[in-house]
């Protein structure tokens, strides 16, 4: 790292659980980020302060005066643009040094997959249960670790899916493709603005523990929030022998980037 690198990142090179080591992983770690909106922008914000070098926004919508209750990624003078390039521009002002390519595309199939096989973290940020499960596919076939996120009304909740340990849940172990759930969206119900950012904003910072390989992350536990209790609720969750999707057959060994 140059001297003004080493000025910027001084906060978390000061942590000995980070230290120099840990922050070139970060500088040279590729992120995808599937949804820019209330999840996401939290997220995109400190993983690009945190100076995550390679960052890939995923997100076909563009920005509405209703997304800015929340969505702190976008500005009102970018109502119109896409979210993904509002995104960019957002992130670039905080980081100039970091790569960050917009997709303005609902990324599905082959497309999805050369993604998160090109990534080294996969956020789930987005707001449907469709987008989850093919997300999550495409981690369990190339052992990307997944961090998932979902918040509605005054609930939210986030885990960690690491199918580099074979003994460790998926998300569909949780949610079965199969299984019926109410699609609840922020439309319709609304949501909570600073939920999205406490939601969001852990998803970063398991995303930078499993960047540098330090502490212990979610995986295998699902928190829980009533924010409007502030009350955490942990839930245990243990593979599922029968899933359809991690269950029966081997994971490919992922490649660092």
């Amino acid at each position: 790292m140059n001297d003004n690198q080493l000025l910027r990142y001084s906060r978390h090179i000061l942590l000995e659980q980070i230290g120099i080591e840990g922050q070139e992983k970060i500088n040279a770690a590729r992120v995808l980020i599937i949804g820019a909106g209330g999840l996401g922008s939290p997220a995109a914000l400190y993983l690009a302060s945190a100076g995550v070098g390679h960052m890939t926004l995923v997100d076909n919508d563009t920005v509405d005066l209703t997304n800015l209750q929340r969505q702190i990624l976008h500005t009102t003078d970018r109502v119109g643009l896409a979210k993904v390039i509002s995104g960019q521009q957002s992130l670039q002002q905080i980081n100039p040094e970091i790569i960050v390519i917009p997709l303005q595309e609902r990324a599905q199939d082959q497309r999805l997959e050369e993604l998160v096989h090109a990534a080294d973290i996969v956020l789930d940020c987005c707001d449907n249960f469709v987008t989850r499960h093919a997300v999550n596919a495409a981690c369990v076939k190339y052992a990307v670790p997944l961090v998932s996120g979902a918040a509605i009304g005054f609930d939210g909740q986030i885990s960690v899916f690491d199918q580099r340990d074979r003994n460790a849940p998926c998300y569909a172990c949780l949610f079965p493709p199969k299984a019926q759930f109410e699609e609840v969206l922020c439309s319709s119900m609304g949501v909570f603005a600073p939920l999205v950012g406490i939601i969001g904003t852990m998803q970063a910072a398991e995303a930078l523990k499993l960047i540098m390989h330090i502490g212990e992350s979610l995986k295998g536990r699902l928190l829980m929030l009533d924010a409007m209790h502030m009350e955490w609720t942990t839930i245990g969750i243990q593979k599922n022998p029968a899933c359809p999707v991690c269950s029966g057959s081997p994971n490919l060994t992922h490649q660092a980037h």
